[in-house]
């Protein structure tokens, strides 16, 4: 116990720093607009925060030389959640949102890239703390990625396991070379990403400020806008440069990394890539034959830009929106919420079940069926060639099964408060799947902010859920957990 009472402390210490050092942009950002008094509370809050988290970091300097499973599952759990509630004191402090459970909630939403947001009118709200809702969210798509690629795998957790078959075994060692190169690696790769969205957008007409909070939302897959309309205030081209950064980070990483490290040619002949690609292209086809043929529009270009756009966004989980898809036809919207359930491949910054799961499940699904037809004959189940352990795909079904049920679970809790089941339904899948936006009453807009506030405190902690892969959150309640040391 005292050793993961170390453990909890560097952690916190950690996500202190982290987080007052990215209030550095914000205060940045309020000078130069002249919000001096968002300015001030940005500052009183970082520096707070700040030499809190120092002392907590210096005081068990030395507290990571050797991790259990245990303690890497409790530390990035912890990890988020004190983020989130940092994250928070600026949007209270300031008066922005007087209610400390609504800016958790926003806050949650930030550093989980999920975009739901209780803000009714964003276009009000000061620039610094506009620059902060984004800044959460790009800060919460590159700790996602150093996460899902350097941690998780050495943990036998998340898709990219699955594509490895191959973890490091049930002791995450002090972090090794190849880990650092990775991250650095992954932090490059991010920040290039976001610089060309940034000067691709900036170039085609939009100003400096919005090119940052659109492609901070876009290679984050958050989908914080400073327009109520989200993407739909934007030109095509401009919806076309998001769509493509939405895409890109989108794929996995270390496709990226190993293309780049090995000068790889396959890089199109991963599974879950080519999987990836059928639920954008498929989907994308058909709102467009709907919405243009069933005369929703009048110009071809429109139609394709907002049809893809809209597809990538609900497949990555970035959860922008590209028209009011509410008003779309019946054919459309189911297309849509099929989509939610999917979400974007392993080890990016898109949330969601993850592709490969998929492609896992449908493997199995082959093979469940050729067995009933030839009783004798047994297919080993590949991903790229590879084996995949029984022990991974049994995990695969398992963690598919707990999803559907916290979806079933979710909307159940949330039905106690509206009596609109679309509502209730798709918000949790919106949350838990880190999407934003959903349909019935919240629709197109993720406005969540007619939420009770338990509701909002039950759908923040299934977007760190969600956003963490379920196993890593919900097994902090298993008694096994803290009787035993894995």
């Amino acid at each position: 116990m005292y050793l993961t009472f170390r453990y909890l402390v560097r952690t916190t210490g950690i996500a202190l720093i982290v987080v007052s050092l990215a209030m550095l942009l914000s205060i940045a950002v309020s000078v130069i607009y002249r919000e001096y008094s968002i300015a001030a509370d940005f500052c009183v809050t970082a520096l707070i925060a700040f030499i809190i988290g120092l002392v907590m970091y210096k005081s068990f300097k030395h507290s990571f030389d050797r991790l259990r499973i245990s303690d890497g599952l409790l530390m990035v759990t912890w990890g988020w959640l004190v983020a989130a509630l940092i994250g928070a004191i600026p949007f209270t402090v300031s008066g922005i949102i007087p209610s400390f459970i609504d800016a958790f909630f926003e806050s949650c939403s930030g550093f989980t890239t999920t975009g739901a947001t209780v803000f009714s009118d964003v276009e009000i709200l000061p620039h610094g703390i506009l620059f902060w809702r984004s800044t959460t969210s790009w800060l919460g798509g590159i700790c996602i990625l150093i996460v899902a690629i350097a941690i998780f795998p050495s943990l036998g957790l998340s898709g990219q396991s699955i594509i490895n078959t191959e973890t490091e075994g049930p002791v995450l060692e002090q972090p090794t070379p190849r880990m650092i190169n990775l991250s650095r690696a992954l932090i490059g790769l991010y920040l290039f990403f976001t610089a060309c969205e940034v000067a691709l957008l900036h170039v085609g007409g939009m100003g400096l400020f919005d090119s940052l909070i659109h492609s901070f939302g876009s290679v984050s897959t958050g989908g914080f806008s400073s327009f109520n309309d989200s993407a739909a205030h934007f030109s095509n081209y401009t919806k076309v440069i998001m769509a493509i950064f939405m895409f890109l980070c989108g794929v996995n990483f270390n496709l990226y990394y190993q293309t780049l490290r090995h000068r790889s040619v396959a890089f199109f002949a991963d599974s879950e890539l080519r999987l990836y690609l059928f639920f954008i292209l498929a989907p994308g086809l058909l709102l467009f034959g709907e919405l243009f043929l069933g005369d929703y529009y009048d110009d071809v270009g429109s139609a394709l830009a907002d049809s893809f756009f809209q597809s990538i966004s609900m497949v990555t989980t970035s959860g922008y929106t590209a028209a009011n898809y509410m008003l779309w036809p019946n054919l459309c919207q189911v297309a849509l919420l099929i989509l939610m359930f999917i979400g974007a491949c392993a080890s990016s910054t898109g949330g969601g079940l993850k592709v490969v799961r998929f492609v896992v499940i449908a493997k199995l699904l082959r093979h469940g069926i050729s067995m009933r037809l030839h009783t004798r004959h047994y297919e080993a189940i590949k991903v790229n060639k590879r084996r995949v352990p029984p022990d991974i795909v049994s995990g695969v079904s398992n963690y598919m099964f707990l999803y559907i049920i916290m979806v079933f679970i979710g909307t159940l809790a949330v039905s106690f408060e509206t009596s609109d089941m679309t509502t209730a339904f798709t918000s949790v899948i919106s949350c838990i799947g880190n999407i934003g936006p959903c349909f019935g009453a919240i629709g197109a807009s993720a406005f969540y902010g007619d939420f009770s506030a338990f509701s909002k405190i039950l759908l923040s902690l299934m977007m760190i859920a969600g956003r963490l892969e379920l196993y890593t959150f919900f097994i902090l309640f298993s008694p096994h957990y803290w009787t035993q040391k894995y």
